[in-house]
């Protein structure tokens, strides 16, 4: 019984002075941590009351106090408009720049067509539909499918105007493999009808 009582004490950190000598070192790790963990309650106390009174304010939808703009790390007035001014002037080069590609674009098409005799107009992904300007009416279109890496290799699909110049994809596609000298052989003989007519 005795020997549970003083194993009790032991475990409490009771000692017997007249045998045993504490020493308390001047650097105590267990105080340092106590009073890192007093400082870093108080500095996450006084960040929460800012943080409060922050929320109260764009609340009340006023501007920020400059005090509390630090708090916040939110940028000045003078920086969001300086900021604004730029996000502005970005968007209106953007705006600039696109019109300029449009444009870019739109004379390649016109200098495309009028160089090869082909309207090219993309239908939908990796598809392309070929309208030739000899062409009898204007349902009168090629389509091709780009297929392989990058779209490297192209491939005429099946339209009702192809069925009408087997020939020529018999003789230009398959056995000589050569678009370019499918659309001129092609071109030649929509412009031969078109002057005989």
């Amino acid at each position: 019984m005795l020997e549970m009582q003083l194993e009790r004490f032991t475990l409490q950190g009771s000692y017997d002075q007249s045998r045993t000598k504490v020493l308390h070192m001047s650097m105590n790790p267990a105080s340092v941590a106590k009073q890192r963990l007093r400082e870093d309650q108080v500095r996450l106390q006084e960040e929460c009351e800012q943080l409060r009174e922050l929320v109260r304010a764009l609340e009340r939808g006023g501007p920020v106090p400059a005090g509390l703009e630090a708090a916040a790390s939110l940028p000045s007035s003078t920086e969001l408009t300086e900021l604004r001014k730029q996000v502005e002037s970005a968007e209106l080069k953007n705006q600039r720049l696109k019109e300029v590609f449009q444009t870019k674009i739109q004379e390649f098409r016109k200098v495309c067509y009028a160089l090869t005799g082909y309207q090219i107009d993309i239908t939908t992904e990796n598809q392309y539909r070929l309208t030739s300007m000899y062409a009898e009416h204007k349902a009168d279109c090629l389509i091709f499918k780009a297929t392989g890496p990058s779209g490297a290799k192209m491939q005429l699909l099946e339209t009702a105007f192809s069925h009408s110049v087997r020939e020529l994809i018999e003789l230009h596609l398959l056995r000589q493999d050569s678009i370019p000298a499918f659309l001129s052989a092609l071109t030649l003989d929509l412009f031969s009808r078109q002057t005989v007519a």
